[in-house]
This record gives C-alpha cells, sequence and structure tokens, in this order.
C-alpha cells in the first residue's frame, strides 16, 4: 500500500491516514492571536518550535508539506506508544514502512486537538538536521491536517508564527494563489518562471530549498541545462538535483530576483505524482507569509531578506566530531576541476583545526568566500590541498 503524503526537508512523501479511536476536535483559542509560537529556523531553513504531544514537551517542524502529521519512529518507540502498521509509503530515493498512532491532545499556540491519529515513521537526522553539528532531534513534522482550516501567520524576520481564523488580514502584502488539492491535501500554488506559468506547486515549509521544479517543468521554461548540482536529503537517502539562479520568480504578484531553483532529474519525485514542484521556506523566508486556503489565498510583505548566498568552492559539507566530510562535490565548481570526491575528510582550514566554534566565525565561512581567495586546506591523512574559491553559478 502507498500513502499519498509530502515528508519535509527537501522529502516529499504521500500520505493520507484514516482515523481511528476517537474522532479528533479542533478548537482555536479566543485569544489565539496573541499566542505566537517562537521558532528557529534551522540551518536547513526548517521551522523548529516546541508543542505538547500528550502533556510532553516534544521539538517539531512546522512542515505544509506533510498531508498527516508525523510522528518520529524513535519518539513512538520511548514513550511505548501502540503502533499499528498502515503499509509503505513512496519517499524520494525509495520507500519506508509507516504505521499509525492516536493521540489524546496536541496544543500548539492556540490550537488544541483532543483525539486523532498521527502517521509513524523514521525522521533521519540527514533529513531533519538532527544531531548535526548540535541540532536537535526532531520529535514530530505538523502538517495540513492541523494547520489546514485556519491562516497560518508566519513572521521569518521576528521568529515566530501562529494561528488564526480563516478569513483574518493582519497586515498588509501582495497576494497569491493557494488552495488544499482535493486529491493530494497539500498547499497548492502557482508559479512562473521565464515566462511560464507552472502549476501545481506545492507550498511546503517543511523544505529547507526555495525552489524545486520537476524535469519536465523546468523544460517547459526554456532557460536551459542547470548551471550546477547539489543534494537534498530525502527520508530513503540523498537525490542530486540540478541548481541554478533564476533572475525572475513571480508568485502571484509578488516578483523575486535571483531564486535558487533546484531541478529534479527525470522521473523524479514531481514527475511521479503530477505537480510541477515545490516552494520552500528558503523562498518563503523573503516575506511575511499568511497561508490561507480557506480563504483561498496566501499574502507576502516583503522583509528584506538577505541576498542568495552561493557556493565559491563547490563543496558541501558536514561536520563531524573534528571534521568535515564531503557530502557533494558540485558540478563545473573548482572543487570538481581539482579532483575532489565524496567522502574526503578536512580537519584544518589555513592551519587552524576544524572545531564547532570555528565553523560559526567568519573564517569558518570559506566554502562560499569571496572569489579568488585561496584557501590551504589539510585533509584527515595529512595531505596538503590548496582551492582556489570562484563563481560558477
Amino acid at each position: 500500500m502507498l500513502l499519498p503524503m509530502l515528508l519535509a526537508a527537501a522529502t516529499p512523501v504521500a500520505a493520507s491516514a484514516a482515523a481511528t479511536g476517537v474522532a479528533p476536535v479542533t478548537t482555536l483559542a479566543p485569544d489565539s492571536e496573541a499566542r505566537w509560537v517562537p521558532f528557529e529556523l534551522t540551518p536547513g531553513n526548517q521551522i523548529r518550535f516546541t508543542m505538547t504531544l500528550d502533556g510532553r514537551t516534544v521539538t517539531a517542524i512546522l512542515d505544509t508539506g506533510v498531508s498527516v502529521s508525523v510522528l518520529a519512529q524513535r519518539y513512538a518507540t520511548e514513550q511505548r506508544l501502540p503502533v499499528h502498521a498502515v503499509g509503505r509509503a513512496d519517499v524520494i530515493g525509495g520507500t519506508l514502512p509507516v504505521g499509525r498512532a492516536e493521540t489524546a491532545t496536541l496544543t500548539i499556540g492556540g490550537l488544541t486537538r483532543r483525539g486523532g491519529t498521527v502517521i509513524v515513521a523514521d525522521l533521519p537526522a540527514a533529513a531533519t538536521r538532527a544531531g548535526l553539528a548540535g541540532e536537535a532531534t526532531v520529535d514530530m513534522l505538523v502538517g495540513r491536517d492541523l494547520t489546514a482550516a485556519y491562516a497560518l501567520d508566519i513572521d521569518y524576520r521576528t521568529r515566530r508564527f501562529r494561528l488564526l481564523r480563516s478569513g483574518r488580514i493582519p497586515f498588509a502584502g501582495a497576494t497569491a494563489p493557494l488552495v488544499i488539492a482535493p486529491d493530494r491535501q497539500l498547499y497548492m500554488s502557482a508559479l512562473t518562471i521565464g515566462g511560464v506559468a507552472l502549476k501545481p506547486v506545492i507550498v511546503d515549509t517543511g523544505d529547507g530549498a526555495a525552489v524545486t521544479l520537476g524535469a519536465a517543468s523546468w523544460a517547459r521554461t526554456t532557460l536551459g541545462p542547470p548551471a550546477t548540482s547539489t543534494i537534498s536529503y530525502g527520508l530513503a537517502g540523498a537525490v542530486e538535483t540540478g541548481l541554478t539562479i533564476v533572475p525572475r520568480v513571480a508568485l502571484g504578484n509578488p516578483v523575486a530576483r535571483d531564486v535558487e531553483v533546484r531541478i529534479e532529474p527525470a522521473g523524479g519525485f514531481s514527475d511521479t505524482i503530477g505537480v510541477a514542484g515545490r516552494i520552500g521556506s528558503g523562498f518563503l523566508q523573503r516575506y511575511r507569509v499568511l497561508l490561507d486556503p480557506g480563504a483561498g489565498h496566501m499574502l507576502l510583505s516583503e522583509t528584506g531578506a538577505a541576498a542568495v548566498e552561493r557556493s565559491t568552492s563547490g563543496l558541501l559539507l558536514a561536520f563531524a566530531a573534528d571534521r568535515l566530510r564531503v557530502l557533494h562535490v558540485m558540478r563545473n565548481s573548482p572543487a570538481a576541476a581539482a579532483g575532489w570526491k565524496t567522502g574526503e575528510t578536512i580537519c584544518a582550514v589555513d592551519g587552524a583545526p576544524v572545531t564547532r566554534a570555528s565553523l560559526a566565525t567568519p573564517a569558518g565561512q570559506w566554502p562560499t568566500g569571496t572569489a579568488g581567495r585561496r584557501v590551504a586546506l589539510t585533509l584527515c591523512d595529512g595531505t596538503q590541498r590548496t582551492l582556489t574559491l570562484r563563481a560558477f553559478y
């Protein structure tokens, strides 16, 4: 059995689960407008916050790309929750087994749900950034089933969100269409790229990328082959995509400049489920965003977000213990020209040992440093290399 659902962190899945046990009853407190929920924007551009589940505080990601909220299998096991097998879900990179568990009470800001169920599945650390460079473990993905009946007001600048009654207009901004697709039960809108209208596109706050398009949709734009490559981590592992910067992307009335766009391989997830692509938090964080599918629109107010940060090294890296491990070597990059390989490890940069503290310094930002800079890198086997940074996409 394949469940239609979309799991986040650039990890769409499919899902729809019939409720069992107590029918869910969801209410919004009279003072919900004052009940802002603070969040952290993770290094992967995911909205991470805390909520309560059956009286316990849990760490969650706000993920409108999930049709039914997902509880980590690890958490269900630790709490000895009864989990009923449902089948397998189709995910990027393969399939995975999923189950279902009943809940008593869920509370997020002014929203409370009593009864109902959640999907239970593995939430890999790579997909949620859990455990990477000290990132918090994620217990839950909060999806469409909990949020779609309301207006979701996300203020990326002040790092907080709240749930409002549908129809509220809490700030002025440009509008774009937004609906819940009756077949996929996901937030859907439309984009215009290269003068071509692309729809439907999933509005997915759990996806850290800016815009991701299926190969067929990208081909319609006639913008040519992507300039380089990158990787996204799905629930079933890593997926390589094309990567380019598009000078102009229109989402309804708003027009965004210099947007990072990822292009899935032919037959990738978007092509498979029949959507044009996804809009993620990497794009949405340019704005204060109101998602109100009940009113048929989203509202976007520009916040003056920082410009797109581009790699000048071509190395995508992960920190672990005292080293940086190469996850991917970007196509046409300085690192690719120098023969770098996935899996190699770096223990020192310009003679200084790699530490968690060093990554937070300006010197630690060398993978996206100024073009022309020469960086001395010491591999963990003692090999010395020099990499000259340059703009390549």
